[in-house]
Formats: C-alpha cells, structure tokens, sequence
C-alpha cells in the first residue's frame, strides 16, 4: 500500500491503461528484433498459470525473437517469431525492467531474460508475486491476434478501432450502473478505478447513474472524458502513488499531481469548491462530487427498471 496524495489513508498502487502503454512502448523500444537466449525462472509463482511449469516455460523461450510487444487492456505480451507469445500481467506490484548486464539483482527479481546481443536484460520484478508471465496461442480476432487467455477482453479507448458509439449503445442497453460498465472489461478495457472516477467527474456524472438512464449524449461526454483523460496521463507517464510503479527505466508517472477526485476526500472540488466525498464501491473507494455529480436520486428503485427505458 502508499500513502494518498493528502497523506491520510492508504491508496491501491495497480498499474491502469496509460501505466502499461508506458511501459509497452519502453518495451518496443528495447526488446523487438531480439533473440533470446536464456530464461531464467527464480520464483515458481511468476509462471504458476503456466501449467507445464517454469523449466517448459524456458525451454520454449530459448531461440525465440521478439516481433512485436503488444497490449489489449491491463495485459501485455511480447509477439514471437513461432507465433506464440510471452503474456504478463503486473498485478499489484509487478515491474517490467530493461537492464544492462551484470546490474546487481532487484530483491524482489522473479524472471530474468537475457538476450543473444548480450545487451540490455528484460527483467520481471514483483514485490507481492500477484502478476506473472506465460507462455500462450495466439488467435485471430478482428484488428489482429491476440492471446488465447484474453479473447474475452473487449478493445481499450487507446485503440485506435475503438468505437465509442458501439460501447455506448452497449452501456445504455444493460441494466447496471455506469461505473461498474467503466471497470467491465468485456465492455470496454483498461479504464480502471482512478481514470473511472476522473472521466466521470468530467463529465459531472455519478458513478451509480443507472445506464439505461443514461443519453447518448451523455455517453458521448463520458467518452470524451475518458479519452481526454487517458491522453494525459499517458502524455505523463501514467499515475504514480509510491515507487512500485515505473517505467521500463525505472522512471515514475506524474499524472497524479493531475488528479482532480481521485484520493481527494475532504478537499475542495477544483469547480465548485464542494468537498470531494470518498464512497465503497464494488470493494474498492470511490471519488465523488457532490455537488458536480449528485446521486440519482431513484437509483436504488431504478435497479429494477427494464433496460428498454432508456432515453433517447
């Protein structure tokens, strides 16, 4: 855990969308066209969802070149030349890192890849062990293959395919809420908790606004909203509570100092002056304005209104 911006309660540290395209284009620019040469497997729970276990997982990275480093929400993956792929996910803690060679190991190293250039190194770096790496199949899907674990995962609004309209319509036909169709990644991927909250109070609406309630003009602003967002925290670097999250150099994001609700409970709402309130949701807090974005006031009762009443 870390220490919120005002210092007072503890903030989760899970690297969102704009964390890992930093971190993918520090990988592109490090590792594509290289051949592996050694993998190195130094704690068994890095690869535990790689049921044939950590000696397989080297075996079929040895020889291998690195085409391409891509990403599809939270989840990265180095392309390789077989037509297979390395996935990883960062969990809470995980760190991918490019090193020269012979730097002194990081206390919390889990897999080192090194490369037939004897260049810089690829390291997996994960404090709390929730991330990890495998070895997976790549599938056909439109705009291109992606791993076989991740099919489900719906297109991000960093995508340049992703089309708003078709995600709006989506959200408006659900009966749900309208943040919990942000974090649904079958909907749309790689908002996260931070950049939810941030677009939501941009586009002056509540989390809990009942998405069959919700205009297409008002998804339209919602979208707007998070794509402004998601620029500029990519264009800083992404969001950086504590040291756990850095780039593939070890550089931390800075759009923290940019957040306008998020971590803010009890300060003034840089619009109206209104006290930021924090709420539980879904397990996890949640940031609000009050006055910017009022409660629905029949949200509760409008749970179980059919979804075919949305407005036009």
């Amino acid at each position: 855990m870390c220490s919120r911006p005002n210092g007072t309660t503890p903030l989760p540290n899970v690297p969102e969308l704009p964390e890992v395209e930093v971190i993918r284009a520090g990988l592109a620019e490090h590792v594509v066209d290289r051949t592996l040469s050694d993998v190195e497997v130094l704690h068994p729970r890095a690869v535990r969802r790689y049921v044939p276990g950590p000696e397989d997982f080297r075996a079929r990275l040895l020889g291998e070149r690195v085409e391409a480093v891509r990403r599809r929400g939270k989840y990265l993956w180095l392309e390789l030349d077989s037509g297979t792929a390395v996935l990883g996910h960062l969990g809470m803690s995980g760190q991918l890192r490019v090193q020269p060679a012979g730097t002194p190991d990081e206390k919390h190293l889990r897999v080192r890849m090194r490369f037939a250039d004897g260049g810089d190194e690829l390291r997996f770096v994960d404090q709390r062990t929730f991330g990890g790496l495998q070895v997976t199949d790549l599938r056909p899907t439109q705009g291109g293959q992606v791993p076989a674990e991740i099919v489900h995962i719906a297109r991000d609004p960093v995508d340049p395919d992703f089309r708003a309209e078709d995600v709006v319509r989506a959200l408006r036909a659900r009966r749900s809420e309208v943040k919990r169709g942000l974090l649904d990644q079958s909907l749309v991927s790689g908002i996260g908790n931070i950049y939810a909250d941030e677009a939501l109070w941009r586009a002056r609406l509540h989390g809990t606004c009942p998405t069959w309630r919700l205009t297409r003009k008002q998804g339209q602003v919602l979208f707007h909203a998070v794509a402004e967002v998601l620029d500029e925290a990519l264009a800083a670097g992404g969001t950086s509570f504590d040291a756990l999250y850095v780039n593939v150099n070890g550089r931390s994001g800075y759009f923290s100092r940019a957040l306008a609700v998020y971590g803010r409970d009890g300060q003034p709402c840089e619009r109206c002056a209104a006290l930021i309130r924090r709420e539980v949701f879904m397990n996890r807090s949640s940031y609000f304005c009050p006055t910017c974005q009022p409660r629905p006031r029949s949200s509760r009762r409008a749970r179980g209104t059919p979804p075919h009443t949305a407005r036009p």
